[in-house]
């Protein structure tokens, strides 16, 4: 293993906490930045967010969540994919408080910006 290797779990693990600390922050042009310009993001409930433009839009607007902290219970990462398991408390745009777990799969570039994430929420569907 080369050492650009061996440093790539850090700095991207660094680069995800750093993505919720941003989110949490409502720091939309600091978290966008985070992101590749081609970046697709998936969430349940929403059509794929792409590029800057798409997470822009969901981030300034369609996000149904008005603020809130996310809790990282666990992070793994492998190569350029980190898998993050944790809890969101906040409050939605309607006044409604909300408890829930989460997981997200972010894939990360060369430069360890982001070039998917996924997130997924424990809730009752079936």
């Amino acid at each position: 293993m080369t050492d650009s290797g061996a440093a790539a779990p850090g700095a991207g693990v660094s680069r995800v906490q750093e993505y919720y600390r941003l989110v949490d922050a409502d720091d939309v042009p600091g978290l966008i930045a985070l992101f590749t310009e081609d970046a697709v993001y998936r969430r349940p409930g929403y059509e794929p967010m792409r590029g800057h433009d798409g997470l822009r839009a969901f981030y300034s607007g369609e996000r149904v969540i008005k603020s809130g902290r996310h809790t990282v219970t666990t992070v793994v990462a492998d190569g350029d994919r980190i898998a993050v398991n944790g809890t969101f408390e906040g409050v939605l745009k309607d006044g409604r408080e909300v408890s829930l777990e989460f997981a997200d799969f972010f894939v990360l570039d060369g430069e360890h910006r982001f070039t998917r994430r996924d997130t997924y929420f424990f809730a009752p569907l079936v």
